[in-house]
C-alpha cells in the first residue's frame, strides 16, 4: 500500500473537537489510531516508507521524538527502521549533562533538553512529533541537534496547522503525513 492510501485511512480514524483547546481551533485527536494495531502499524509504515523512499535504507541514524506525543510513535518508528531513538524532554526530566534550547509558547516560554552524548557528532537524524503549529518546539529541537553536532535531515509530523506557518521557521524539509488545516475554525 502507498503512503497516500494509508494516510486516507489514518485521517478517517481521527476524532475532531471544535474549539479545543481554545476558540478557533479544530483539535484533531490522533490517539484513536493507537487503539487499533493495524492503524498504528500503518502510521509507522507510512513514515518508514516515506523516509526510505527519500533517503534510502541506512542513511538515518536516529529518530528524535519530542515530548510527549513524539514518544508515542517515535520509538516504534526507530525500531522499525533499525535506528536509535533519542528523546527531547522538558527541562529537568533527563539525567546527566544536557544541552538546552528555549522556545516560545502561546503564553510564555519553555525549555527543551537533550542529553549530551546521546548520539555521535555527524549523525543523520529525523525529528518527529504529532503536530506542527507555530514551529517553536520543533525549532528548539533543531537547535539541540545543532548543539550536539548532528545533521537534521527532515521533520516528520502527523498533522499540521498550515495557517500558523510553523514550517517557515524550520531549516530542514518538512513532511506532514495527514493533510493539515489551512485555516482557523470558522464559527
Amino acid at each position: 500500500m502507498s503512503v497516500v492510501s494509508y494516510a486516507a485511512e489514518l485521517k478517517a480514524a481521527l476524532k475532531q473537537y471544535p474549539n479545543f483547546p481554545s476558540e478557533g481551533i479544530l483539535f484533531e485527536d490522533f490517539l484513536p489510531i493507537f487503539t487499533k494495531p493495524d492503524l498504528f502499524q500503518k502510521l509507522i509504515d507510512s513514515f518508514k516508507n516515506h523516509l526510505e523512499a527519500t533517503y534510502g535504507v541506512g542513511k538515518i541514524d536516529y529518530i528524535i521524538g519530542l515530548e510527549s506525543r513524539g514518544f508515542l510513535f517515535g520509538p516504534s518508528l526507530a525500531l522499525a527502521m533499525n535506528v536509535g531513538f533519542v528523546p527531547v524532554r522538558k527541562e529537568g526530566k533527563l539525567p546527566g549533562e544536557c544541552v538546552k534550547a528555549t522556545y516560545q509558547k502561546e503564553y510564555g516560554s519553555d525549555v527543551f533538553e537533550m542529553q549530551k552524548g546521546a548520539m555521535e557528532a555527524g549523525a543523520n537524524v529525523v525529528i518527529v512529533d504529532d503536530i506542527i503549529a507555530t514551529g517553536g518546539s520543533a525549532k528548539a529541537a533543531e537547535e539541540l541537534v545543532e548543539k550536539v553536532g548532528a545533521k537534521l535531515l527532515e521533520y516528520e509530523f502527523v498533522m499540521e496547522l498550515d495557517f500558523l506557518k510553523g514550517r517557515d521557521q524550520l531549516s530542514a524539509p518538512v513532511f506532514t503525513l495527514l493533510n493539515g488545516q489551512e485555516e482557523k475554525l470558522k464559527n
